[in-house]
């Protein structure tokens, strides 16, 4: 069975906007977090879409989207993590503790701050997800990565043609990621920065999926405007 798990878990600080968390400012007439779920609702691989939010917003995410998707069905919001690969585990926890899992169980993992994810973003990582165990999201770099051990001082410059910038939708063996993770020491989990990372460190390809430079991640004020431009212009799917 296929899931899709949008992690909305993020306080809007550098969006300096105080009132609400930024997934539910609103795009184009809809909150953002909506655009983001119609994208995986229509597709018909998922069993179900589950939203993973601060425990204060989940009653009022499953407002929201009972407003805007009435055949909701597939829709469940639980509570999220203290961290993103937490969050995950959450969701992970749920799916084993109302469907079970098993070899077959995959998860599109999604920020619910990017709305511009493609169908084929979506269909092409839960295939490669079945195939390969994991996936990313990426796109090459295009400017010049720097790195300063010290923050003072440049330490190398990386050959931009071997380098990525990643996005979302991420895609797991659900099993599989959550026997990892449960195999990790603190330590290591201290060190996380993705789901990715934890195959990464114990050895396990991760497929890399191609990206779309227009999936945008809405983080900083600017993002919406660009947001708007691209729902204005029609590039929205």
């Amino acid at each position: 069975m296929i899931y899709a798990v949008i992690a909305a878990g993020g306080i809007g600080s550098r969006m300096g906007n105080l009132e609400k968390p930024k997934q539910y400012l609103t795009l184009n007439n809809k909150p953002i977090i909506v655009h983001t779920v119609e994208k995986f609702y229509v597709n018909s691989a998922f069993k179900k879409i589950i939203i993973l939010c601060p425990d204060q917003w989940v009653s009022y995410t499953n407002n929201i989207l009972s407003k805007h998707l009435p055949e909701n069905d597939r829709v469940v919001v639980i509570k999220g993590g203290a961290t993103r690969n937490e969050t995950i585990m959450n969701a992970i926890r749920y799916i084993e503790s109302t469907d079970g899992l098993d070899d077959e169980t995959v998860i599109v993992t999604h920020d619910a701050v990017r709305p511009f994810v493609t169908a084929r973003i979506i269909d092409e990582n839960i295939e490669g997800a079945l195939t390969y165990g994991a996936t990313d999201t990426v796109v090459p770099a295009t400017d010049t990565i720097v790195e300063s051990l010290d923050k003072q001082v440049i330490s190398s410059i990386p050959n931009r043609s071997n380098l990525y910038q990643g996005q979302t939708p991420q895609a797991f063996r659900a099993k599989e990621l959550k026997e990892l993770y449960e195999s990790l020491t603190e330590e290591e989990k201290d060190i996380l920065t993705d789901a990715c990372k934890i195959f990464s460190m114990k050895g396990r390809p991760v497929r890399l999926i191609q990206g779309e430079v227009h999936n945008i991640k809405i983080t900083y004020p600017y993002d919406l405007r660009v947001a708007k431009a691209l729902l204005d212009e029609g590039n929205a799917d």
